[in-house]
């Protein structure tokens, strides 16, 4: 009782209301496009895309740019075009190609926020864009629009084309060859995954984005074969998952997005076992 007590206490601040409203929201979108990129083999691209954000935003650091969003999201949308979009005509491909951007865009953001330092403790400021910290917790009121306004679309524009997606999903060929526009297709897939990369930011930091992608859909993987019944358990999944992992952290005073990464585990390994039970 007393736990429920000290919840009900603190939904009565705004930022504690913020964070759960943009937790869940970012949550879902993950969930609906993680099943889509395990099934593409392209789970690592949660990684790459969050390191490439990361690299942008240090470059937005360094040019002193009021509203970082401005340069960091077309960034992650041109390389997430360039991951996904580019297919047998890209000079590298598929996992080597998610590593060399990863890797190089990781390190340049870390370089240019040691050579053009503006904080007095950049490991810090390092630390706590990589790992989340507690950036869910001190969102502005813009930001949450912000965040409501794109995952809401995310999630419409996912529900509209939802078919379309399927058939891209797991047969790209027929579905060229049934009049689909593929390309088309994964570039809006590409989007809407830079979107939810940048937005995902702020709950869980740069390095743990993937589990937010993986996590879900593998644990509905293991219970559930349908691809609808797997979206739709990976949703519902992961905004639990969120939620708890936020109100525990925000009680127990843990990191938000380690937090939530743990708890994800956990599902996984419960689903597991389900899946086990039910097959033997």
């Amino acid at each position: 009782m007393n736990q429920v007590h000290m919840i009900m206490e603190y939904l009565q601040y705004p930022f504690v209301r913020y964070a759960l409203v943009t937790g869940v929201l970012i949550a879902l979108c993950s969930s609906l496009l993680g099943v889509i990129l395990v099934l593409k083999h392209f789970s690592y691209i949660g990684d790459g895309l969050s390191h490439v954000a990361f690299g942008a935003m240090a470059v937005a650091s360094v040019l002193n740019l009021t509203n970082n969003m401005i340069f960091v999201l077309p960034a992650t949308v041109i390389c997430a075009i360039l991951l996904l979009g580019a297919g047998e005509r890209a000079v590298v491909n598929g996992d080597a190609a998610i590593a060399m951007l990863s890797v190089g865009a990781l390190a340049v953001g870390y370089l240019l926020m040691h050579l053009f330092s503006t904080s007095a403790n950049v490991s810090g400021d390092v630390c706590s864009t990589l790992f989340g910290s507690t950036a869910i917790l001190t969102l502005t009121r813009a930001e949450v629009w912000l965040c409501v306004a794109l995952s809401l679309a995310s999630v419409v524009i996912f529900l509209l084309f939802y078919h379309k997606i399927f058939a891209v999903t797991f047969d790209e060929s027929f579905a060229r060859a049934a009049g689909t526009n593929a390309g088309a297709c994964n570039f809006m897939i590409a989007v809407i995954i830079a979107v939810i990369i940048v937005l995902a930011m702020n709950l869980v930091g740069s390095l743990l984005i993937s589990a937010l992608v993986v996590f879900p859909a593998l644990s509905a993987m293991r219970v559930f074969k349908c691809f609808r019944s797997v979206t739709l358990c990976s949703a519902v999944l992961s905004v639990v998952c969120a939620f708890t992992g936020i109100v525990v952290s925000i009680l127990w005073g843990t990191p938000v997005g380690a937090t939530i990464v743990m708890i994800h585990i956990l599902a996984y390994v419960l689903f597991s076992l389900a899946g086990i039970r039910s097959r033997g």
